[in-house]
């Protein structure tokens, strides 16, 4: 259905031109739609996909298709194999189950797959033509950078994460894994490689490839599984690039919400690095199982002083270790019960049991009162989630970061 150009009418200058364009030129664009027959594979055979995930009824989304396909254009006379960028939609109202598959919960979305895959981070730059265009071009960029001479490899930034792949030739089926993992990964990796001759000293047992952690000390962890294998070395390599403990920031609270997982959050002062070192080592120590159930991360007190606030916290309190389920926020008890051995896993798995949330109703399990203690009065219950407090109902995260504007 095309929105009504009654609506649109008003927009000015080029997105006006752009609109009117779209209404009275509807095929010139190639924009696939999808639905649960094709999205698979489609997606699955494009180099890189951008999909724009809307709702006809949204003012902005109406006023993003004129764009979005000017874009699209913009961009198939730059790569016009139908496999190396498709520009693609999907109409939530229409097709609910793939808006659930990729939890999908504002309109419009912008979500970027590479075969198949979708990237975690979301499509959040200005909506124009230009902006969406450029986006693109960087995601096409070859996010290797090629060394010629092993010293570059010493000087290499060792505050970031580096992977570095040594082959005999580019042309190589380990090569074209590897390079399937950076494009993936290269938001939170640096990826370097070296070839033939420059490589050779590095290549005593065949291609190899290497994990640089931070730390001008740290010593360098060596892949051992199959380089053809994608699987192996893509898992490998998140475990490397992406640490077990993140940091939350209004930056990118969003992105964390997006992928789905509940929030384990160690609120600690910015130059309290002791606190966050223990807690890091008690989530390896107890929690590693839990990885892929959970998000593990640590926020700056004084920044997150509003969502210190709901769980009746102030910085003072700090370092202070809760669970957001995204319904209801839950407090560790007391910071220095951390090192007790089974005691942070326990917290985790009352969440996952359930029991946070019921007691988080109905007060301690009667089991676990202690005789003569009273049971909590059911009219005074716990804050609920801080950061669903902190924004309207249909986005948690609006005051942590607002969605651009068109």
């Amino acid at each position: 259905m095309r929105p009504s150009v009654f609506l649109l009418l008003p927009q000015p200058g080029r997105l006006f031109l752009l609109l009117v364009s779209w209404l009275f030129n509807p095929t010139r664009s190639e924009i696939t739609s999808l639905d649960s027959g094709n999205i698979d594979d489609i997606l699955n055979n494009a180099d890189v996909a951008l999909v724009n995930f809307y709702a006809d009824w949204c003012r902005f989304s109406q006023m993003l298709h004129p764009i979005f396909e000017e874009a699209s254009n913009v961009i198939k006379e730059e790569y016009p194999d139908k496999n190396q960028v498709v520009f693609a939609r999907v109409d939530c109202d229409q097709h609910s189950d793939i808006a659930q598959r990729y939890r999908i919960s504002k309109y419009p979305t912008l979500k970027l797959f590479r075969n198949g895959m979708m990237m975690k981070r979301e499509y959040r730059g200005q909506r124009s033509v230009t902006a969406i265009a450029d986006y693109i071009r960087q995601q096409k960029s070859n996010p290797i950078r090629e060394v010629q001479d092993l010293e570059e490899i010493n000087t290499v930034d060792r505050s970031r994460r580096n992977i570095i792949g040594y082959f005999e030739q580019k042309d190589s089926d380990n090569y074209r894994t590897f390079e399937r993992v950076a494009n993936i990964l290269h938001d939170d990796c640096v990826f370097l490689s070296a070839f033939g001759a420059v490589s050779k000293a590095e290549r005593f047992s065949g291609d190899n490839v290497i994990y640089k952690p931070p730390g001008e000390n740290a010593p360098d962890m060596v892949y051992l599984g199959s380089l053809t294998n994608f699987d192996l070395i893509y898992a490998w390599t998140q475990d490397k690039c992406v640490p077990l403990v993140r940091e939350i920031t209004f930056e990118n609270g969003e992105e964390l919400t997006e992928e789905g997982l509940p929030f384990l959050i160690l609120f600690h002062m910015k130059d309290d690095l002791e606190s966050l070192e223990k807690f890091q080592q008690e989530v390896a120590r107890q929690l590693i199982s839990e990885k892929g159930t959970i998000n593990f991360l640590h926020a700056d007190c004084d920044k997150f002083r509003h969502p210190l606030l709901h769980i009746q916290k102030t910085p003072a309190d700090c370092p202070v270790i809760a669970i957001d389920s995204f319904r209801h926020m839950y407090v560790f008890p007391d910071f220095s019960d951390l090192s007790v051995p089974g005691k942070l896993k326990q917290f985790v798995l009352d969440l996952h049991s359930g029991k946070l949330h019921r007691e988080f109703h109905h007060g301690p399990d009667p089991t676990d009162v202690a005789p003569g203690q009273p049971i909590q009065d059911l009219a005074s219950s716990p804050p609920e989630s801080s950061f669903q407090k902190l924004a309207p109902s249909e986005h948690r995260y609006t005051l942590l970061r607002e969605k651009d504007e068109l």
